[in-house]
């Protein structure tokens, strides 16, 4: 079994909440509330920002110049056309760049990108991998998902949501990780790698806490 399979048969309890969270299933029935995913969508750009470092400290640790290209290419992709992408969508649900890049993260946003901020900053190659690998893989399983529902990716508001995470391209780029991590775990020994499931565990804990966070629109209780 490789590596990226027992993570796969590990998180698969995770990650059916994850599908079946109300957020996520009101996307791809189009029933999800505007409101909801305005706050969703302003959460996702602030956490796209701590993402895309890294993709940065991927090419850093990073032990080849193919491998340290591949992570720069992610880099560009996410700041210079998927962020792009993300603040022209975002103006569907009257977003304006300036609220996106003065939104305040909510706890959850900073608990979750600075986990995986310090896991990786203080973790070698496969545990980034790990840190970043769920948000990439259960997106692309949650698109595949939901665009087998009827109409989900003709949906006024939601439908190009669900085309761009169900694409063939989109999966590559989480397919591309995955073997990747098969890779450079092969020779781990057991205690590393289940350090390493852990730390996979973690984000897509910290997946399923994001939707919720979302579907809620929560900040911090002692702001209410």
């Amino acid at each position: 079994m490789s590596f990226s399979d027992r993570l796969y048969k590990k998180v698969q309890p995770i990650w059916e909440k994850n599908h079946q969270h109300p957020f996520v299933q009101g996307i791809g029935h189009g029933t999800l509330e505007k409101s909801k995913f305005r706050f969703f969508m302003i959460q996702d750009y602030l956490y796209l920002v701590d993402f895309a470092k890294l993709f940065a400290l991927g090419a850093v640790k990073s032990h080849d110049v193919e491998t340290m290209g591949k992570f720069a290419e992610l880099l560009d992709s996410t700041l210079n056309e998927e962020m792009a992408l993300h603040r022209q969508y975002a103006e569907q649900f009257g977003i304006t760049t300036e609220e996106l890049e003065t939104a305040k993260p909510s706890p959850v946003t900073l608990a979750y990108s600075h986990y995986m901020l310090h896991v990786s900053e203080n973790g070698r190659l496969a545990e980034l991998i790990c840190a970043l690998l769920p948000c990439m893989w259960s997106y692309a399983e949650i698109g595949k998902e939901l665009s087998k529902i009827p109409g989900a990716t003709e949906h006024e508001f939601y439908g190009e949501w669900v085309k761009m995470y169900s694409s063939d391209d989109f999966a590559a780029l989480s397919e591309w990780l995955i073997a990747l991590l098969n890779e450079i775990t092969e020779e781990k020994s057991d205690e590393e790698r289940s350090r390493l499931e852990e730390i996979f565990l973690n984000t897509s804990r910290f997946e399923y806490m994001f939707w919720d966070m979302a579907y809620y629109e929560a900040m911090w209780p002692t702001d209410s």
